[in-house]
């Protein structure tokens, strides 16, 4: 089941804000009038006090009401953080990469209706993207943009071509892998030139079976690719992405966690050379 956390968090806003905002208008000089009728009468300071306090409810909801707000406006317009669940982007971000993503380098969208309420950042070729799955908008894919709209893509024999222009393909060592589900894989790896942007991309083999792909991208569509070229389901197979569905752009690796470790202690399994890296 996926959750649309956003809407949760909206939800949360809602209801610790209307417990407050109600206390506030009602309950505090509800408590305050009792508590100096109590004190005039005579009535100890111990159960003045006490009629003066909140209730637990109205304290845990002016409590959170601003955690969750705060969260929420970052979330939401600035930097939200993901997890990578998949090897569909190896070499370049492993499973268990926690990453961050730009929320506003394509503009800035409303929450939840994610509707876009003006533009900011250009959307470029060769950037790591986080988006809806267009099948399945409640679940976020990432994946590196390869063709704008307009677009002329030909993907045959495992090349690039753009626009009648061939990406640069230069090998490289080989990329060995341990795999969440156990065992080595061992892939081609090569240095891509998409374009300007240079990126890492890997081949499970060099032997090529897959007819030639020859689309034109739509306007206000992209066409997306996992740099794992060869286990990636992505706009090859499902289409392309709308403008709508941009999420933001993938930049920074602030946790690794090595999903395959799972022998090892905690300390042992986080992957301190990865913490602080950039997303190319």
């Amino acid at each position: 089941m996926n959750f649309d956390f956003p809407l949760i968090m909206f939800i949360a806003i809602l209801i610790t804000g209307i417990i407050w905002g109600l206390d506030y208008a009602f309950g505090v000089p509800a408590r305050k009038k009792k508590a100096e009728a109590l004190e005039g009468s005579g009535g100890s300071d111990k159960a003045v006090k006490k009629l003066r306090q909140e209730p637990v409810l109205v304290e845990y909801a002016r409590a959170f009401f601003p955690v969750i707000l705060i969260v929420f406006i970052l979330r939401s317009f600035l930097v939200e953080p993901f997890r990578i669940p998949s090897g569909s982007m190896l070499p370049g971000l492993l499973p268990g990469d926690f990453i961050l993503v730009n929320k506003f380098a394509y503009g800035v969208r409303l929450p939840i209706v994610n509707n876009k309420i003006f533009d900011l950042g250009e959307v470029k070729r060769g950037d790591v993207v986080v988006f809806r799955y267009p099948r399945d908008p409640s679940v976020n894919y990432i994946k590196r943009l390869v063709g704008l709209p307009g677009d002329k893509i030909v993907y045959k024999n495992r090349r690039l071509t753009i626009n009648g222009i061939l990406m640069d393909l230069v090998a490289k060592d080989g990329f060995d892998f341990e795999e969440t589900l156990g065992g080595v894989s061992s892939y081609h790896r090569f240095l891509e030139n998409l374009a300007g942007v240079e990126h890492d991309i890997i081949h499970t083999s060099l032997t090529n079976n897959d007819e030639a792909l020859e689309i034109t991208v739509p306007a206000g569509h992209y066409f997306v690719m996992g740099d794992n070229r060869d286990r990636s389901n992505d706009s090859r197979y499902w289409g392309f992405v709308p403008d709508a569905n941009l999420v933001g752009k993938a930049f920074y690796i602030w946790f690794s966690w090595d999903m395959a470790a799972i022998e090892d202690w905690f300390p042992a399994r986080i992957r301190w050379n990865r913490v602080g890296d950039t997303i190319k």
